[in-house]
């Protein structure tokens, strides 16, 4: 079980920085510059070394930290509410984009909502966004928990900064699919349980049309890059989360493949490589994800510890007697 922890945060880091070197670019420019197979390691990308992750982990991982300090202040306090605390956990993330060093391409819709010193919820919208700014950063909310409950959550933590139904039920989709397969679901039944869920949300129409068209391309004839051509670029959230099933459908056993697939397409190649990477390393865990990319990804250690810190909370113990 530890490994899915270790894989989902790992496989999402390595995906989004596999993605960052030719996110902006055109599928032809991406075989001009790497070789007639895309992109197929890490590169220096903006005068970054190679392994480099965004925004897209920096802002995932500000969820996972945010889940655990909730838990702490549940478990010294008896105080309980996730949503605030990983809300100012993004008030953080923020912060840190003053930094150069830290400001890695961080989305626009994120930066305005954040600054705006309002809080979006599903009930008091913040604006109309659907970019996957909101479910690129909410796979740990799977490992946090249960399949009953990570949609909603994951949901919510999203309209934080996106308020089109595409933002944050993609999101929601994503998070209860993470726990789904943690509790030991196959993909396909992770995925068929998550869209009972989501027809149940006002909106929900968009996001299922691209679900069931990732399904449909998974199992068809169709060359990967027509298929990912035929969803979209990936720059809104329900195009994002599809392109990532797809890949994570066509290539369920391999984690590599389906990450590259993810990544090498004329869009926005980060979150999606992001959001497949965390899909495939929680299915099939961290010993399946080529080990050299684990060892080169930016801070590998700080976010196998933070991995095994959620497994330890959440997984390990009484830990979801609080919910």
């Amino acid at each position: 079980m530890i490994s899915k922890y270790q894989g989902c945060l790992l496989g999402l880091a390595i995906g989004d920085a596999l993605g960052a070197p030719v996110e902006f670019l055109r599928l032809p420019e991406i075989k001009k510059r790497y070789g007639k197979d895309g992109i197929i390691d890490f590169h220096t990308w903006r005068g970054r070394k190679p392994g480099s992750y965004t925004d897209d982990t920096q802002m995932s991982l500000a969820t996972a930290i945010g889940c655990i300090k909730a838990y702490q202040s549940w478990d010294g306090k008896g105080i309980y509410h996730p949503l605030s605390v990983v809300y100012h956990c993004y008030l953080d993330w923020l912060e840190s984009q003053n930094d150069p060093d830290r400001r890695r391409g961080p989305g626009h819709t994120c930066l305005s909502a954040l600054r705006s010193g309002k809080m979006g919820t599903l009930e008091d919208k913040i604006n109309n966004s659907k970019g996957c700014g909101g479910v690129m950063r909410t796979a740990p909310v799977g490992l946090v928990f249960s399949s009953d409950r990570a949609f909603q959550e994951g949901a919510e933590y999203a309209a934080i900064t996106h308020g089109h139904p595409s933002g944050y039920l993609t999101a929601g989709f994503f998070s209860a699919m993470v726990s789904y397969i943690i509790e030991g679901k196959t993909l396909m039944e992770a995925i068929d349980l998550c869209i009972k869920q989501l027809i149940k949300y006002d909106g929900h129409s968009e996001t299922l049309k691209n679900i069931e068209l990732a399904q449909k391309l998974s199992g068809s004839q169709k060359s990967v890059e027509e298929s990912i051509q035929t969803i979209g670029e990936g720059w809104v959230g329900e195009e994002a989360l599809a392109i990532s099933l797809y890949c994570s459908l066509k290539f369920s056993h391999n984690f590599k493949r389906g990450v590259l697939a993810a990544v090498n397409h004329s869009g926005d190649s980060d979150s999606t490589g992001s959001i497949a990477g965390a899909i495939l390393g929680t299915l099939l865990g961290v010993e399946l994800i080529p080990k050299h990319w684990i060892r080169e990804v930016e801070e590998s250690d700080r976010i196998k510890k933070i991995a095994d810190d959620m497994f330890r909370i959440f997984k390990n113990g009484e830990q979801l007697s609080f919910l």
